[in-house]
């Protein structure tokens, strides 16, 4: 996949070019439904399946109060789409300048003139441009203007919640990662970098590697059974994420105990795929009840991941058509 952030690098418009335009935070199920009608309609035409996305978030430039947390960092929304068959994945910053657009020019000057659009894909509540002027109304209207189809696509559905960014935000905050498969099509997942901790956990008898990450949400505090990969093996464990409130109150931590592992993790990085919440974290009145707890802990998480698989969205080396769900791993 190519990544473009610079429209005025394109020399010439790609070949008869299948687009959609979003934030995408998530890479969910329902965003995942629209790359696949784009990539299958630019191989039915020959053409470029293409992505039009923007960094920051709209909200954080217009509304910073109300901007949501990131599901993905800007690294993972990009290995994400390339394991959706996408061509072209366009980053447009966003400024003022942009959020001020009419979306009657940037439907003329972007997608028409710069990108080419032969076939837009929206879903269904997509706006954009100055006071969300080009919803799929205004859409329909432009595409007979300059010549392209447009296809908007109706809400995906697990049952009978609508796969959305917020519901995903919201089944975390209330720590529920087992929920959030049905919704994002895997495991919900971070990765961060070993770093130097205060050898508490080693003191317990129960060695953590200290995890620094980019991830903007979290799951709420408590403590998980997670399987771990790192240098492409998968590791069973549990996390705790919290202020670690029996001997201090201080800022978030990621501590990760590997089950049966030795060996030097610093400087290392670590992905962990969130299976499912044991408890939430608690203040104990001795170092020897909290000692009691973790035990419980690992007894549960062993039993819980035993039998366990990793549900993730592969890179496909080969992708034809095959940007789906690829099952268990």
């Amino acid at each position: 996949m190519q990544v473009i952030r610079d429209l005025d690098t394109l020399k010439q418009p790609p070949c008869r070019t299948v687009l959609t335009i979003g934030n995408f935070d998530g890479v969910h199920l329902g965003h995942r439904e629209i790359f696949r009608r784009v990539t299958d309609r630019a191989r039915e035409l020959k053409g470029t399946a293409v992505v039009v996305t923007f960094e920051p978030h709209p909200l954080r430039l217009l509304a910073p109060d109300k901007a949501p947390l990131q599901l993905n960092t800007p690294e993972e929304k990009i290995r994400l789409l390339t394991a959706s068959c996408v061509d072209l994945l366009v980053v447009i910053n966003f400024t003022r300048q942009l959020a001020e657009m009419p979306a009657e020019e940037f439907v003329r000057e972007i997608l028409v003139h710069k990108l080419g659009v032969k076939h837009l894909i929206v879903g269904y509540d997509y706006a954009f441009g100055r006071n969300r002027q080009g919803n799929t109304e205004f859409l329909t209207t432009k595409s007979k203007e300059y010549g392209f189809t447009l296809e908007v696509l109706e809400p995906i559905r697990a049952e009978q919640q609508a796969h959305s960014s917020t519901a995903i935000r919201q089944i975390l905050q209330e720590g529920r990662v087992a929920d959030a498969v049905s919704i994002l099509g895997r495991h919900f997942t971070l990765d961060g970098e070993v770093v130097h901790g205060d050898g508490r956990g080693r003191k317990l008898g129960f060695p953590t590697a200290n995890l620094l990450t980019q991830k903007e949400i979290l799951p709420c505090d408590g403590v998980y059974a997670v399987k771990v990969k790192w240098c492409e093996n998968y590791y069973d464990g549990v996390i705790n994420i919290g202020h670690r409130p029996t001997f201090i109150d201080g800022e978030t931590t990621l501590e990760i105990h590997l089950f049966d592992f030795k060996g030097d993790l610093y400087g290392e990085r670590l992905r962990i795929y969130f299976v499912e919440r044991l408890r939430g974290e608690k203040k104990f009145a001795s170092v020897e009840a909290l000692q009691d707890a973790v035990l419980k802990d690992i007894a549960q998480s062993r039993e819980m991941l035993a039998d366990s698989q990793i549900v993730e969205y592969r890179e496909y080396l080969d992708c034809g058509y095959n940007a789906g769900l690829n099952g268990v791993k």
